[in-house]
C-alpha cells in the first residue's frame, strides 16, 4: 500500500505552482502538450493510470494557465536583496519605437496639415469644394493608428495569446485597448460631423487629438482619485480583477503597452505586479507619474481648445493637430530621466534598508 501512495503521487499532474519552479530548459517547447497530462513516471505506470481513468467517472480538473509555463515567473531571490526585476529594457527597441513614432508623426501631423493647405491652396476653389478637400484629408487621417489598432486586436485575441491580461478571458482585451476605443470614438463624431455639412467647421477637425487628450488624462485622474480614497476597482483594468484594491491610473497603461507593443508579453504583466507589490518606493513613483501625465494631459487639452476657437482658423488647425505631439514629446523626455533616477533611487534604499536589517 505505501508503494502504490508513492507510486499515485509521483504520477499527480503538475500544479501551476509547481510548473513555476521548475527551471526551463533551453529545449523545452513554448507550451505543454493539451491533449492529455503529463505524467513523472514510468511510461507504462502512465498507461495504466490513463486506461483506469478511461472507465472512471471522476473528472480531473487542471488550472489552464499551467499549461503555458512561458506565462510563470520565478522570483530566485528569496532573502530580497534587490527590488524583483521587470527584465524589460527599452534599449534593444529603440529603432522600432522610432520607426513607429516617425510613421505617427507623419500620419497625424505632416498628412492632415499637408492634404489641407496642398488642396486648399494649391487647387482653385472650383476644383475642389472645401467639403471634398477635409473629406479625402479626414479619410486618410489614422491610417497607421488604425492598422496598430486592429494588430493590437489580434496579438491579445489570438488563440494561446502570450500577451494576454492574467486571469481574463479572449474578449476582455485590455485596459489600454478599451480606453483607446473610446477615445477613437470620439474623435470619429467630431471627424464625421466636422465634414458632414458643405463648409466644415475647420475648428471642430483641428480637435481630434487634444479630444484624445481630454479621454485620456480624465480616466488617469479618476483611476487615482478612486484610488486614494479606497474605492475597489468598478471592473477589471487589465490584470487587475473587479473589487481588487486600485492601482495608480498609469499602471495599466505601463502593463498594457509594454505587454503587447512593446513585446514583453504576458510575462512583464506578472513581473510589474510582483515588483509593484514588492516597492513601496516603486508604488510612490507611480502615483506622481500618473499625476504628472494626467494633469498635463488635461491642461494641454484645454489650452489647445482655447487657442483653437480664438485665434484665425488656419493657424488653429496647425495648432490642433502639432501642439499635442509636442507636449507629448516634451513629456516623455521628462519622463524618461525621471524614472532613471527613481529606479536608481529605490535600488539604493532598497539595499541599504536590506543592508541595516
Amino acid at each position: 500500500m505505501a508503494t502504490q501512495q508513492t507510486s499515485t503521487e509521483q504520477l499527480r499532474p503538475m500544479t501551476p505552482a509547481a510548473t513555476a519552479s521548475r527551471p526551463t530548459t533551453a529545449g523545452q517547447a513554448d507550451t505543454l502538450p493539451m491533449s492529455g497530462l503529463q505524467f513523472d513516471g514510468a511510461p507504462s505506470l502512465a498507461n495504466d493510470i490513463n486506461a483506469s481513468a478511461a472507465h472512471s467517472t471522476t473528472t480531473i480538473s487542471v488550472n489552464p494557465h499551467a499549461f503555458y509555463p512561458h506565462t510563470q515567473i520565478t522570483y530566485d531571490d528569496p532573502d530580497f536583496r534587490r527590488p524583483p526585476p521587470l527584465k524589460y529594457s527599452l534599449r534593444p527597441r529603440k529603432r522600432a519605437i522610432f520607426y513607429f513614432w516617425t510613421l505617427i508623426i507623419l500620419d497625424c501631423i505632416f498628412m492632415p496639415i499637408g492634404l489641407y493647405f496642398g488642396m486648399w491652396y494649391g487647387l482653385t476653389r472650383d476644383q475642389l469644394s472645401a467639403n471634398a478637400v477635409f473629406s479625402i484629408s479626414t479619410a486618410l487621417l489614422g491610417t497607421v493608428s488604425i492598422v496598430e489598432y486592429f494588430v493590437r486586436f489580434y496579438r491579445l485575441w489570438r488563440k494561446n495569446s502570450n500577451c494576454r491580461v492574467i486571469g481574463a478571458k479572449r474578449w476582455y482585451l485590455d485596459w489600454f485597448h478599451w480606453n483607446l476605443s473610446v477615445g477613437w470614438f470620439f474623435v470619429m463624431i467630431e471627424l464625421i460631423a466636422g465634414t458632414t455639412p458643405k463648409n466644415p467647421p475647420i475648428r471642430l477637425l483641428a480637435m481630434p487629438a487634444p479630444t484624445m487628450l481630454f479621454a485620456i488624462g480624465i480616466e488617469l485622474l479618476i483611476v487615482d482619485v478612486l484610488r486614494v480614497f479606497n474605492v475597489p476597482a468598478p471592473c477589471r483594468i487589465s490584470s487587475l480583477p473587479q473589487g481588487a484594491p486600485l492601482r495608480p491610473g498609469v499602471y495599466a497603461y505601463i502593463e498594457d503597452i509594454c505587454a503587447v507593443d512593446g513585446s514583453g508579453g504576458t510575462e512583464f504583466r506578472q513581473r510589474l505586479n510582483l515588483r509593484y507589490q514588492a516597492s513601496k518606493a516603486f508604488r510612490e513613483m507611480l502615483h506622481r507619474q500618473t499625476l504628472f501625465w494626467a494633469i498635463g494631459a488635461i491642461v494641454c487639452a484645454a489650452v489647445c481648445t482655447v487657442i483653437i476657437f480664438t485665434i484665425q482658423r488656419d493657424a488653429a488647425y496647425i495648432v490642433g493637430w502639432v501642439l499635442p505631439f509636442l507636449w507629448a514629446g516634451i513629456w516623455t523626455a521628462i519622463t524618461i530621466p525621471w524614472v532613471k533616477r527613481e529606479l536608481t533611487k529605490e535600488y539604493e534604499q532598497w539595499t541599504t534598508a536590506n543592508f541595516k536589517a
